[in-house]
């Protein structure tokens, strides 16, 4: 019974630790970007599936924690505001790589996204060059040229850690919010 006890106990100060961690990491995202936050087309991320059924929001969120864990952790000397800010923005794609059409058929999506994630993300930002960096070498070595700045070092390997979590299914998300088209096309041919 002693032994469940320290269990139990060694369990809730594991899990105390993790949230204050989390609400350290969230404050410290939502001072660097409150301006990315409420953006409309930031929040139609929650719409889009990344991996498994983790939103493209959630992916986004998780790599920015992430990213501030290995950067404190390794005690990496960095620019936290740009770092925060190009992880969120890294896939800013805006559409489900998913759902092939004719007019975006979304081939080789790994090699293509993050020029589309910069594009989009400098007509809505103003972004560093460090950011830039960030986001349109986070697939290194998809995208050939390495990452310039530590910071873009930093993301591409929490994107990478984030991508396994999610890909193998130790992270599960909560899904997209859309229903799935392919239902509906089911449907009508019934």
């Amino acid at each position: 019974m002693r032994e469940v006890s320290r269990r139990n106990a060694r369990q809730s100060r594991r899990w105390r630790r993790e949230l204050n961690s989390y609400r350290v990491s969230w404050k410290k995202i939502r001072k660097a970007a409150p301006d990315i936050l409420v953006s409309q087309n930031f929040r139609s991320t929650k719409q889009y599936i990344q991996h498994g059924n983790v939103t493209v929001n959630d992916h986004v969120l998780d790599v920015a924690r992430f990213s501030l864990a290995i950067s404190e952790k390794l005690h990496i000397r960095c620019n936290r505001k740009a770092l925060i800010r190009g992880a969120l923005l890294h896939d800013y794609f805006l559409y489900d790589w998913h759902q092939l059409d004719r007019e975006n058929p979304h081939r080789l999506h790994g090699f293509f996204h993050p020029g589309k994630a910069l594009r989009n993300a400098a007509a809505e930002y103003d972004l560093t060059e460090c950011e830039k960096d960030i986001i349109k070498k986070h697939m290194w070595p998809l995208t050939v040229i390495p990452p310039k700045y530590k910071e873009a070092w930093i993301v591409t390997a929490a994107d990478k850690l984030c991508s396994l979590r999610e890909t193998v299914h130790l992270r599960k998300g909560h899904g997209a919010t859309l229903e799935d088209p392919r239902k509906e096309e089911s449907e009508e041919a019934i």
